[in-house]
Order: C-alpha cells, then structure tokens, then sequence
C-alpha cells in the first residue's frame, strides 16, 4: 500500500460527512503502519438522497443510499464505503465485504415536537411524522389515536417542516441529532424497550472490495470488536426474515459480561400484529443467537397467518 492514497466514498449529507470523518480519523491512527500519504472524501449522490417524496419501499428497498455508493467501489473510483448500517440491505454485494464496524453511537429514538410535548401528551390524533413502517406501529402500539405520515428528507428538511405546522412531532435517531449538534430539540428520548430500534441503528460501516486483503487488515484494526458483535446478532436475524424496507422489525443487541442479549420484534404488515422474543446466548455465538430468535418469530409469524 506504498504512498497510497485511500478514497472514502460518502453521502454527500451533512450527517454522513460527519460519519465519513469520523471513519476517517479511525484510518488515520493506521496510516503510517500502512504507509498510506492521504486520506480523502468523495461526495456521492444516491438515488435515495434524489427522491423525497415516496417511502425507499416503493422505489427499491434500503439499497437506495448505499447502492450507487458500492458501484464506485466496485468500479475502483473509490477504495472504502461508509454507511449508515440501518441503510444497508442485510445481503453484502458481491465482490465486496462489510466487515468494519465503528464504536455504536447512542441506538435510541427521540421524538421532537411542537411545544416539547411528550408523546402521550400530544393532542388527539396528532400527527407524527416518519418514513418508517417500523415507527409508525411501534408508536400506534403506545397511542392508537396518532396519525403517522411519510416524511423524507435530512434532519433539517424534517425540522423545518415539523415547524411549519406540517406535523405535531417526528421521531428520529438520537446518533444523528447528536452528530449535528441538536440536541436542544428533543422533546423525548425513549429507551430501547420502549421503542426498539432497528437492527444497526447508530452504526457506522466501512465497506471495502474483498479482494483488496491491505485494506482488509487495515479495517480489522479498525473495527470495534463489541459493536461487531452486537450486529452479528441483530444483522443475523433480519437475514433469516429477509428484512427490507417492508419489514417492520425492531432488533437491538447489547453486551453484558461474556453475555449477550437480544430482543427482537416484528410486526405483521397492517401493523396489528407483534411477534416479541428476547434471549441471551455467550458473546462467540452472537450469531447464532439471531438466527435463533429469527427463526422462532418467523414460525410464530406464520402460524398466525394460517390460523
């Protein structure tokens, strides 16, 4: 990797250029072990950043914001990916590797609103916005009166609109409101039982070609070991239940002692139905503790639908 210069391909949002540099510092640490001069961001624009005004489900599913991304990489315009995990199809690209995982930022929702009102005290039939159909019945399941409405856009498109009277609050990741600075504007953070996020959320991957073994090694450095493991377990389950954007499922993982524990929740898909499941395996079968859990919600799921 001599005198060689390292392309990171991002989103050109402000968050993801925020998540690029931080996956860009983390190189750096490495560089002179692998004699690498300079490390630069290429702004990329995906198909999911063009269109707004539709769900990513009725355009193509999750790979909307990393597609056009792994096409650069494929095509050796750039040498690393990064993305937000939760945007990330369940299935690698061929030709590449997703096995970089940056330390978790904070996983949970927040609900910003007018008058910073909590969520169940929010007037009658409120509504909430979010392009999500995992929200929209996790919150209907805490207040069935909500209305839920498609939103689209970055973090400050869907603020500007929550104060145009155009909604009564949005719910949000914390990482990101975090990672810009705003977090003047929640109203409410909930906790990962109350709303559990998807399977990901807060995490930051870099993706290489696999052929490239020098980058590899350099991103096997560094990878944090405890957030790897934690979206072995969850990104295991929505493989076994084939998870896209249509796929209303909530999976969170978390480490305790040599333990980890999962809780994992999935939805039918008119939302009237929920499939729950927590349980704990040691931290080397984290994946296999997905694959546990997502086969025994899918049963379930199924059963129900014959009966």
């Amino acid at each position: 990797m001599k005198n060689r210069k390292i392309i990171i391909g991002s989103r050109g949002s402000k968050l993801a250029l925020i998540y690029a540099e931080k996956a860009k510092e983390n190189i750096l640490r490495y560089a002179k072990n692998y004699e690498i001069e300079e490390v630069v961001i290429k702004e990329i624009v995906t198909k999911g950043d063009q269109i707004q005004d539709r769900r990513l489900s009725e355009m193509g599913g999750k790979g909307l914001f990393s597609k056009t991304i792994e096409v650069e990489l494929l095509d050796n315009k750039i040498d690393i990916a990064v993305h937000a995990l939760k945007d990330m199809p369940s299935e690698e690209t061929k030709g590449l590797l997703t096995n970089c995982f940056l330390e978790r930022n904070d996983p949970r929702e927040i609900l910003i609103s007018k008058n910073n009102k909590h969520l169940k005290d929010l007037e009658l039939n409120s509504i909430i916005g979010t392009s999500s159909f995992r929200r929209e019945f996790q919150i209907k399941k805490i207040r069935n009166d909500l209305e839920c409405k498609l939103i689209r856009g970055n973090v400050d498109t869907r603020i500007r609109k929550l104060n145009e009277n155009l909604y009564d609050g949005i719910i949000l990741s914390y990482a990101g409101i975090n990672s810009l600075g705003l977090n003047k504007n929640i109203s409410q953070t909930f906790s990962t039982s109350e709303i559990i996020p998807c399977a990901g959320q807060g995490v930051i991957a870099l993706q290489c070609r696999d052929n490239d073994n020098e980058l590899i090694k350099l991103l096997k450095l560094v990878n944090h070991k405890k957030t790897h493991n934690c979206i072995k377990a969850e990104r295991s389950v929505l493989k076994i239940l084939e998870g896209d954007c249509e796929t209303a499922v909530g999976a969170f993982a978390s480490i305790e002692g040599d333990k980890i524990n999962l809780e994992v929740e999935l939805f039918s898909l008119d939302g009237k139905d929920r499939f729950y499941l927590k349980s704990s395996k040691r931290i080397e079968e984290a994946e296999e503790l997905g694959i546990e859990i997502g086969k025994a919600l899918k049963k379930e799921s199924n059963n129900s639908y014959k009966r």
